[in-house]
């Protein structure tokens, strides 16, 4: 039972220590930007969907793992270039 503690606590260590240099790299480098396409699924009603396409716009990102300071990771971004609005 002590040793399943000790790895438990060691996993927490650990996992803490991640997140916060995570957090530093995050706070030390400038914010990256992505350019995302976002569109408008419109509903008819005939049960299809309309797609209306928008102007692209540039969001900002963090260069971590993690997401952190409210903003997405710029590897998330780079995955969903295609930002969807339900109406």
């Amino acid at each position: 039972m002590r040793l399943v503690r000790r790895i438990g606590l060691l996993l927490v260590v650990a996992l803490g220590a991640f997140y916060g240099a995570d957090y530093l790299v995050a706070r030390k480098q400038p914010l990256g930007s992505v350019a995302v396409q976002p569109y408008y699924a419109v509903p008819q009603k005939d049960g299809k969907t309309e797609f209306m396409m928008l102007d692209p716009e540039v969001d900002s990102c963090v260069q971590s793992v993690l997401p952190h300071l409210g903003h997405p990771t710029c590897w998330q971004l780079n995955k969903q270039k295609n930002k969807r609005i339900d109406m």
